[in-house]
Order: structure tokens, then C-alpha cells, then sequence
């Protein structure tokens, strides 16, 4: 599209196809690109084709070639439209396409510029964006989608597989084959480059499918503003000059300038880096160049509300957002290589170099035993793109790809690829109680209200006089009546087939009033919502506000201690009366008593007036315990956890008790005290405490959204391999934070499963067990199968050494290594990837994350084991010698015994402790089966068809031949299987 010419500082110009003889575009990219403010001219010919564009010398070249490129692709794309005919209407019009196309955060600066400003700008208003204003602000702005890159053609990723090294070296020899008139050598190399090139094609692209199946984003609903009524849309159809509602745990959609915020905090760390929550406020800021996280008064696409709530103008979507342009300027198609593949690719240029000193040395050798120059050459060159396992990074994408598509079989969905080795080396899980190990399915099964405890079983409400008394129910009405206003619960049908949409909590508030028999929408109706003030981190509890006849009605709801706080009276019967110490003595007494039951226990309370000064005159009104029960299987489960050496740690919103109780039901403290610290006071903790209490608690009760963040961020600066379990929009800042992020896929909300790397369809930590245990399952398979390959591979390089180094000649041929490479390699190397998890893999201790996937203890096993394949494929060499003497019938013993020695070491590499030997041996793996059997039959078929066997310079054997070719190949698989008992 453009190319650069030639730049100096601040000065660049560059060739722009389409430009050549067209007056148009000339005329759009001369009105348009000046508009941005480091751009302080353009000069476009279209004589030349050429764009010379002068420019602050701070602003990055790439950066201008971006909006260059945007401003001439948008209009060849389409030529007629409102870009070609209003760029021409001179610079304002010019400043209004920059903000199409470039985003229009950047004109003007919006931090800086007042809140009415704001919305005339971008056609809004308070109360939303109008339906007129609607395909306006899609036809300016776009849509708020940000372009994936296009995944690579299946030529390319064809072609690819000849962009490599042992396929540069394989021409070579084949081109020496052809100089030497080895024409049918050049052939049959040609041949063995497009088989492997057909093999990678096929096992890269299953990892295409299942890389490109992560890049499949989960699209969550956004409430926003429509004619000043609440919606949910989804966030892809937001649109600039929207009003988003912003709610803890809601995920920002788009860029947007912040027109109301009380007690806001956002997580900005995904921009910024900066793990602690930031205050919000609506107010206009003075100072133009702020840093994003200067920018108090910005709420930006792809961060967190970790508390409060406020409202918010979008004034940038999609591609033009601050997200949207780091993601745009990332080019490459291709998913960035996880630290496995990095390891291996590490390792592969290792092995490139040790391979050539090794080949030069048999070169050398060869030389000077009086072989031809040619001929050494080909058979060097042959050696080293054998003994080089050209795919050892695809090994590991391979291996992810087939592990990600069984762990969807198994219900768990992977969204992101280095997940799936994460999950191996997971140290801590820290787990959400509501929906993940309890039920979520809450239940009012207790009311405390005026002096009386109430029981509810069923449609029941019974005393400890067997009744509901009648002086109790104003208050226990009342009670209710607060439950249905101070919720965000929706009900549809009648009594009989009703539906709650809300959270679990709020809905068992909702299928309480049913049971009572109160009308849900009278009272709503009766009581119409004003306002909403959220929980936050300082407010432990939640109030709505309602027009009552000429007064106001406060409805309050959250934790019971600071609820009471808030109260100087209570009711009985249906009088207010003062209340006591001795009253809050009583009522903390049995909230504990409820707690203690592992109930959930909220406090109501309500207030009918505001006085003039402010202040709000709150009576109580009483507790309600609600019971969601323990998951079967939880306690089971956490017990894996434990035998597989990962701590567990619960955090909840719940009290104190409640969370000590449903601990002590868990087992999570391993038959120790159990361990558990209030998180009310948490975040004036001082760091370096936490991290120390952090080690050594098993449950934190009352937490926050950001007390979820700050223990995780606690445990990772200790050292730990964190994962987040949850399922709720207050547990996505910590599920973004966490190493690995589980959101519960059933019951889980949007905000959870969007920012997570792993989602869970069954909502159970059993699920999980399942997702860790594959998680090492596939690393065992990465490391298995690369331990395969270098053992094979370095036992070919050690036979031509050896016997070129002690005057046998060389074993090998050119075609036969070709074959070896072919055929040891390829079969049996995959099936070692889809090998089943070994019985005591959640046994062991999680992996260290910095243990490199290949030690120094492995590289001994590896020389050990190749040395073995060498001396007995040697020995079986010499045996031919002497029977035969250097010849065919000599070389066909020695590959047929390294060949079949190489195939039945898969067995070997499928477990450093279990053995063949063993009378419980590895599971079965019915792939490497075949595997063994494909390979093994192939190597019959060469021995038994002439024109193979002519080809590969074989001969026929004897029967005692065979004999001896398979005692060389079996000899070194009992001998390695029986040292790892040694």
C-alpha cells in the first residue's frame, strides 16, 4: 500500500499506491493528515505517486506511516463516500475525518474539556445519545470492533514449511546430488522435503484452527443510557456519544469521559501497569499532556470498575480507542510465542551449532580416510538435517493445540494458549465461595426481625412459638419490602411460573416476598427507584433511594454490623422506637449465632426522611440468613488440590463466621488451625505484611473487588503461581490479575469470562482438577516427545562419528539417514503428544516455572540413552563387517538395528520412573501403538519391495541377519528401561 523512500528527522516521504494521476486522493491526504497535531505539512504528486510529509521529530516514522496508510486505504476502499466529498471542505472538515479515522480521543484532548463540551462534541446528551444522532456517529466514528489480524492463507502456511534451515541444507545436498549426477538422489530428497512439508503442514494447521478458535472474544452486555432509562446492549454495538453506566466489576467497552463518579475506582493495569485501583472523578483536569494514568477524569476500553459507580460518555470505539491502537500496530498474524516455544527454539539454535561442529568433524574424518569431497559433503550435509529436529517450537504449538482440543472435550475451554502450560506449575488456587464451591443456589432460611427468630421451611414462617406472631409481622413486611426495593433483581410470569434475573443473593430476597406473599410490582410501583448507590470499598453495603408521596424512601441492605451502625432506632410492631446498646448487643449476638450456621446474613434497614443538614435517621429493621450449600465433591476436591501440592485459599464477601464455618466444612486448613483474617481494613495493610499473611491464611472473609486483587498480587510478589477461580463481575479484576483466570462458564458472568484464560462449562472445582491435571499432562507430552527426538536424533550423529573416527566406514547413507529422519521422527514424536496423563500426575508437586523444560539430569538420561542406541547399532555394524565385509549387507544391519532401535524408544520416553517392566504400567496409548506399528511396517516394506529397497542401498538378510538386527534394537530399550530403577 505505502513504502518508504527515504526519512530524516522529522522529514519522510513515502510511494503511495493509488496515487498516481489521482487529483482526489491527493486533495483528501493534503486536507486530512495535517489535522493531527504532530503533522506540520503534507505534500502529495501525483506525477510521482510520492507523499512528503514533515513532522514533530519526536512522533515515530511508523506511527505516521499508520495514518498515512489509514487516510489512503479508507478512500480506496471507498471512493464515493463522505470521506472524498467533505475532506475537500478544507482543515475543519479535515480535523473532523482525523477523528473518524484516527480516533477522536486525540482531537480534542477530553480530559481537558468540559463535560457539556464533551457531549455537544460528540452530538450527546445527560441522558444518552439520540436516536437521530445514532447512524450519524456510526457513519463518523465506525463501529466498536477492533480488526483481527488475518490469520495466514494456507499457501503461506504451506510455503512456511520450506522457510527453515535442514530444508536450506536438504537443497544443498540435493543440488550436490545433481552437480555428481546423482540425479535420482536429488529426486528422492526433493521427495522427503515435501513429505515433511505435507506432515507440517497438517499438524500446524490443527494448531491454527485451535490458536485462531482462542482469538474468538466473548462480547459482554454494557448498560447504557437510553433516553436516561437503563439498557443493556452489547459492547460491540456501543457507539461514541453513548452514556455507559459504570458498576463494580463492570468492563469498560470504549474510551470514554467520565460525567458522574461517586467513590469510582478503576483497574488500569492492563494500560498503565499499575496494579492498585485509581480514583475517578468527573472533574475537568487543567493539564493537557497528562499520561493515561494521569487521566482521572478517562475510563479506558479494556479496564475494570473495581468499586463505586458513575456514568461515562463514549468518546472513542473500537480501532481508535487507546487498546484498539496497541493492538493495530501489532502487524504480525501469528500468536506470540509462549516460553515453552521460546525454550525450544533456544535450544533447536543450540543444537544447529553443536550438530555442524559434529558434521564438519565427519567431514574432516571422511577427507582424510580418502573419501570423495563430494560425496562427504552430501553425506555431511544429510547427517546434519538429520540430526537437527527442525520442529522442535512447532512441537510445543502442536502439542498445546491437540491438549487444548481434549481439554474441550473434557468442558474446559481454553482462551489463551500459554494457559495451558501456566496451568501446570499452579502453586496457589485462590477460589471464590459463592457459585464455586457452594451451590449458588441462596435460600432465606432465617429472619432475625424485632426480638424474634424466625425460621423459614418453605411457605413457613414459624417462631419458637411455632407461629409467626402477629406483632412481628409489620416489622418481618417491612423487612421484605426493603428487600424488593434495595435489589436489582427483574422477575417475569406470575407466582406460579415466575423468572428471576439477578444475582443469587438478590433473587432469594425476591422468591422470599413471593413465599410472604407480597406483590412485587405494587410495591415497586408504590416506591419508584430515584437513585442507586453501590458497595464499594469503604461502603459495605448497598441503598437505593425512592420517591415516597412527598418525602424520600432510603433502602439499605449489606453487612449487618455496618448497617446497625448506621441505625439510632428499630421497629416494633409498627412503631419506631430508640435503639439500645442492650438491642445491638442482642442482634450482633445472633448474627454471629446465624454466621456460625454458615448462613449468609445481611442487615435491613430504612429511612423514610432526610433532615436538612444531610444527615439520614436509619431504623433498623432486622437479619436475614440465607443458606447456599456446599457443592458435593467440594471437600473431595480440595483434598486434590492438597495431594497435589497446591495451597488453597477462599475468599468471600461473607462475615467472619459464615466463612469459618464453610472453611472448616472445605478442610482447608490440612488438619492445622485454620487460618482467617477480615479484610474490612485490608487495603491499609501494609504490602510486605500481606505477603507474609498471604502465605499463611486459608480463608479472607468481607473482601472487596480490590482486596480480591491485593491478595493475589500478594501471593505473586511472594513468589507464587497464582490462579483465580470466580464467577461474578466483582471477581474479574482478580481474574485478570491471576496467572491463570478460571471463570465458572455456567453460571459465570460476562465480565468473568471475558477477561479469563480458562473457562470451566461444568460450574465445579472438580472441573478444575481436570483442567491442572491436563495442563501437566501437556507439558509431560512437550518434554517427552523433545526428549525422544534428541536422543534418536543425537544416537545418528554418534554412529557416524564413532565409526568414521575408528576406521568402520560409514554405517549410513545419504537416503538412509533421510529415511531415519522420516520415519522415527515423525509417527512416533506426535503420538508422544497425545500420550494420557500418568497416574501420579496430581501427586507431585507443581513445577518449578523457572526450571528450564530441559535440565541437566535430562541432557545425562538423553547421553546415556542415545549412547545405547549407538554401541548396539555399532555392534551389530561390526557384526556385518566381519560376516559380509564393508558393503550393502553391512550398512542394511546397521539401519535397519538404529532404525528399529529409535522406534521402540518411544516406549522408553513415555515415563522417567514407570517401566515396561512395571506391573502397573502407563496407561495405554493406542496413537503411539499404531505409531510403532506404521513405522515398524514401513521398514519391512523397504526390505521387501526392490525398488525401495534399491533405492535406499539396502540388501537382502539372512535370517540370523535378523536375529541380530533384532537384538540390537530390543537390547537398548531393556537396558534404558531397567536404569530407571538403577
Amino acid at each position: 500500500m505505502i513504502k518508504k523512500l527515504h526519512s530524516l528527522k522529522g522529514r519522510v516521504r513515502f510511494k503511495v499506491t493509488g496515487l498516481y494521476r489521482c487529483s482526489a486522493l491527493k486533495t483528501i491526504l493534503e486536507a486530512v493528515l495535517p489535522a493531527r497535531k504532530e503533522i506540520r505539512s503534507v505534500s502529495a504528486s501525483i506525477l510521482t505517486g510520492n507523499v512528503l510529509i514533515l513532522f514533530d521529530p519526536a512522533c515515530n516514522i511508523k506511527v505516521i506511516a499508520t495514518l498515512l496508510e489509514s487516510v489512503a486505504q479508507e478512500y480506496l476502499r471507498h471512493p464515493d463516500s463522505a470521506l472524498a466529498r467533505t475532506a475537500q471542505g478544507g482543515p475543519k472538515e479535515g480535523r473532523f475525518w482525523m477523528s473518524r479515522l484516527l480516533g477522536p480521543s486525540e482531537l480534542p484532548t477530553w480530559h481537558v474539556t468540559d463535560k457539556e463540551a464533551v457531549l455537544e462534541k460528540v452530538n450527546s446528551t445527560a441522558s444518552g445519545l439520540p436516536e437521530n444522532a445514532e447512524d450519524k456517529n456510526l457513519e463518523l466514528f465506525g463501529p466498536n470492533r477492533i480488526p483481527q489480524a488475518e490469520p495466514r492463507s494456507k499457501f503461506r502456511l504451506f510455503l512456511g514449511q520450506f522457510d527453515s534451515l535442514p530444508v536450506a541444507l536438504l537443497g544443498a545436498a540435493a543440488g550436490i546430488s545433481i552437480v555428481t549426477a546423482g540425479l535420482l538422489d536429488a529426486v528422492v530428497i526433493g521427495a522427503v522435503v515435501i513429505i515433511n512439508a505435507v506432515v507440517g503442514y497438517t499438524t500446524e494447521s490443527e494448531a491454527e484452527r485451535a490458536i485462531e478458535a482462542l482469538r474468538q472474544d466473548i462480547q459482554p452486555e454494557t448498560m447504557i443510557l437510553k433516553s436516561g432509562k437503563m439498557v443493556e446492549v452489547p459492547s460491540s454495538e456501543i457507539l461514541v456519544g453513548d452514556i455507559v453506566v459504570l458498576r463494580p466489576g463492570t468492563y469498560v467497552a470504549a474510551d470514554a469521559r467520565i460525567l458522574e463518579a461517586v467513590r469510582l475506582f478503576l483497574d488500569e493495569s492492563i494500560l498503565t501497569g499499575e496494579n492498585m485501583p485509581v480514583a475517578k472523578t468527573d472533574a475537568t483536569l487543567q493539564k493537557e499532556d497528562l499520561p493515561l494514568g494521569d487521566r482521572v477524569n478517562m475510563v479506558y476500553k479494556g479496564t475494570l470498575v473495581t468499586g463505586g459507580q458513575g456514568l461515562a460518555v463514549v468518546v472513542a470505539v473500537g480501532s481508535f480507542t487507546e487498546m484498539g491502537r496497541v493492538q493495530s500496530l501489532v502487524a504480525e498474524s501469528r500468536s506470540p510465542e509462549t516460553p515453552i516455544e521460546r525454550q525450544l527454539r533456544h535450544i533447536g539454535n543450540q543444537l544447529v551449532v553443536l550438530s555442524a561442529a559434529v558434521c564438519f568433524l565427519v567431514f574432516l574424518i571422511g577427507i582424510l580416510r580418502g573419501n570423495g569431497i563430494l560425496n562427504m559433503l552430501k553425506t555431511s550435509i544429510s547427517l546434519a538435517v538429520a540430526a537437527v529436529p527442525e520442529g522442535l517450537p512447532a512441537v510445543a504449538t502442536t502439542t498445546l493445540a491437540l491438549g487444548i482440543r481434549r481439554m474441550k472435550e473434557r468442558k474446559v475451554l481454553i482462551r489463551n494458549l500459554e494457559a495451558v502450560s501456566t496451568l501446570g506449575s499452579i502453586q496457589t488456587i485462590c477460589f471464590d465461595k459463592t457459585g464455586t464451591v457452594t451451590a449458588n443456589r441462596m435460600a432465606v432460611t432465617r429472619i432475625y426481625s424485632g426480638i424474634e427468630r424466625i425460621e423459614v421451611v418453605g411457605a413457613q414462617f414459624q417462631s419458637e412459638h411455632g407461629f409467626l406472631p402477629d406483632d412481628s409481622r409489620a416489622a418481618v413486611g417491612k423487612l421484605i419490602e426493603i428487600g424488593i426495593l434495595c435489589n436489582e433483581s427483574q422477575i417475569t410470569g406470575n407466582h406460579d411460573t415466575f423468572v428471576l434475573e439477578g444475582t443469587p443473593t438478590e433473587n432469594a430476597l425476591m422468591s422470599l416476598a413471593i413465599v410472604y406473599g407480597i406483590d412485587i410490582a405494587d410495591v415497586r410501583s408504590n416506591f419508584p427507584l430515584i437513585a442507586t448507590n453501590y458497595r464499594s470499598d469503604d461502603r459495605q453495603f448497598m441503598t437505593t433511594t425512592h420517591q415516597d408521596d412527598n418525602a424520600t424512601l432510603v433502602a439499605v441492605k449489606g453487612s449487618p454490623l455496618d448497617v446497625l451502625g448506621m441505625c439510632n432506632f428499630r421497629l416494633q410492631n409498627e412503631t419506631r422506637i430508640p435503639l439500645t446498646d442492650e438491642d445491638r448487643t442482642i442482634i450482633e449476638s445472633e448474627n454471629d449465632s446465624m454466621a456460625g450456621d454458615a448462613l449468609r446474613v445481611l442487615g435491613m434497614a430504612y429511612a423514610s426522611q432526610q433532615n436538612s443538614d444531610g444527615d439520614v435517621n436509619f431504623t433498623w429493621l432486622g437479619l436475614v440468613g440465607m443458606e447456599d450449600p456446599v457443592r458435593p465433591g467440594a471437600r473431595e476436591s480440595i483434598e486434590a488440590f492438597h495431594a497435589a501440592g497446591l495451597d488453597t485459599i477462599m475468599l468471600t464477601g461473607d462475615q467472619s463466621p459464615t466463612a469459618y464455618a464453610v472453611g472448616r466444612q472445605l478442610g482447608l486448613n490440612r488438619d492445622r488451625p485454620l487460618e482467617i483474617v477480615d479484610s474490612t481494613h485490608l487495603s491499609q495493610v501494609d504490602p510486605e505484611v500481606l505477603k507474609a499473611l498471604s502465605k499463611r491464611v486459608h480463608v479472607f472473609a468481607r473482601v472487596s473487588p480490590s482486596n480480591k486483587l491485593q491478595i493475589v498480587q500478594a501471593l505473586q510478589s511472594a513468589g507464587k503461581v497464582v490462579a483465580m477461580t470466580g464467577d461474578g463481575i466483582n471477581d474479574g479484576p482478580a481474574l485478570k490479575a491471576a496467572d491463570v483466570g478460571v471463570a465458572m462458564g455456567r453460571s459465570g458472568t460476562d465480565v468473568a469470562r471475558e477477561v479469563a484464560d480458562v473457562m470451566l462449562e461444568e460450574d465445579d472445582l472438580e472441573t478444575m482438577i481436570v483442567a491442572i491435571r491436563d495442563g501437566r499432562a501437556i507439558y509431560d507430552n512437550i518434554r517427552k516427545t523433545l526428549h525422544y527426538l534428541l536422543s534418536t536424533n543425537f544416537s545418528e550423529i554418534e554412529v557416524m562419528f564413532a565409526a568414521g573416527a575408528l576406521g568402520m566406514g560409514y554405517p549410513l547413507n545419504t537416503m538412509q539417514l533421510l529415511w531415519i529422519n522420516l520415519v522415527s521422527d515423525i509417527f512416533p514424536g506426535l503420538a508422544l503428544a497425545l500420550d494420557p496423563s500418568e497416574p501420579d500426575v496430581m501427586q507431585r508437586p507443581p513445577r518449578d516455572p523457572h526450571q528450564p523444560i530441559v535440565e541437566r539430569s535430562d541432557f545425562k538420561r538423553i547421553g546415556l540413552e542415545s549412547a545405547l542406541m549407538t554401541i548396539s547399532s555399532l555392534s551389530a555394524y561390526g557384526y556385518g563387517l566381519l560376516r559380509y565385509g564393508y558393503g550393502p549387507f553391512a550398512r542394511t544391519i546397521a539401519f535397519q538395528s538404529l532404525t528399529v532401535a529409535q522406534i521402540l524408544h518411544a516406549l522408553s520416553c513415555r515415563s522417567e520412573a514407570r517401566t515396561i517392566f512395571d506391573s502397573k504400567p502407563s496407561p495405554p496409548n493406542p496413537y503411539l501403538q499404531a505409531a510403532i506399528a506404521t513405522s515398524l511396517g514401513l521398514q519391512i516394506v523397504i526390505q521387501f519391495i526392490p525398488g525401495l529397497r534399491s533405492l535406499l542401498g539396502l540388501a537382502p538378510l539372512a535370517l540370523s541377519d535378523w536375529v541380530v538386527v533384532g537384538g540390537a534394537s530390543v537390547i537398548p530399550l531393556l537396558i534404558s528401561e531397567a536404569s530407571k530403577k538403577a
